[in-house]
């Protein structure tokens, strides 16, 4: 009985190494064309980026607000090296540090938003974005917790690195749908994974508050979800096993 309990304890624990494994490496590869670097020319003549993610096929951009302070021009990099036409500031949030940009564009990649109502302490969160410019960076951690301001505005604090550069970053749930948006982390050589982002609903009011509707597609399902899989092959295995035990007579 006590090689059965460990043969059982063994396949659940693969299972949920794995999924947790595989969760990242999908959220990463179905999200990566939807992010961009926001590339800007300040009026001091210098030159800086940010991140940012692509909301409507027709080019509609979130990043923060605060990247977007004296510039002059803007642009976004893909992360297949195509560089936009100049991308127009459309709108800033009064609530949070968020922006929304446009530029002309038809068929690019979208990520889904998600619900931040439903986001806890303790949770997985998948972030990518374009620290000291290295585009695409995938980062995990989690959701380390809940913070209400002064000003009675939520910010989710999480363990994910935030590197300049990253400030507007979309933040993933398991699901691959975009919970919040790095926007700052806590300054010090002594501070360690302690940064901050925007929950998704400041979004979604911003985009309200401009009368922008996304279009009412079914939220995007990661293809063949990897914990499917494993539980899958684990009953398989189990059932196997199932077999094996009874038919060999063994009563524990």
């Amino acid at each position: 009985m006590k090689k059965w309990a460990a043969a059982l304890g063994g396949i659940w624990v693969s299972v949920v190494l794995g999924a947790q494994t595989h969760d990242h490496v999908q959220i990463a590869q179905q999200n990566m064309p939807a992010v961009v670097t926001v590339n800007m020319l300040k009026k001091d003549g210098s030159t800086h980026t940010a991140t940012g993610f692509v909301l409507t096929q027709d080019g509609l951009i979130a990043t923060n607000r605060h990247v977007l302070q004296d510039t002059l021009y803007i642009n976004l990099t893909f992360n297949n090296g195509t560089t936009s036409g100049e991308a127009t500031p459309l709108a800033q949030s009064l609530q949070a540090d968020l922006a929304l940009l446009q530029i002309q564009a038809q068929h690019l990649p979208t990520v889904t938003l998600g619900d931040s109502a439903q986001v806890q302490p303790g949770q997985t969160i998948t972030v990518i974005g374009n620290p000291r410019r290295l585009q695409n960076t995938v980062t995990s951690g989690i959701i380390s917790q809940l913070r209400t301001q002064k000003d009675g505005s939520l910010w989710f604090q999480i363990s994910a690195p935030i590197s300049p550069s990253s400030s507007g970053s979309p933040v993933f749930d398991a699901h691959g749908h975009v919970i919040a948006i790095a926007f700052a982390s806590l300054a010090g050589s002594e501070n360690q994974n302690l940064n901050f982002a925007v929950p998704v609903q400041y979004l979604r009011d911003l985009l309200a508050a401009q009368h922008i509707t996304l279009p009412k597609d079914e939220p995007q399902k990661l293809s063949t979800h990897p914990f499917v899989h494993h539980v899958q092959q684990s009953w398989h295995i189990l059932k196997q096993l199932f077999r094996r035990y009874f038919s060999s007579g063994n009563q524990g």
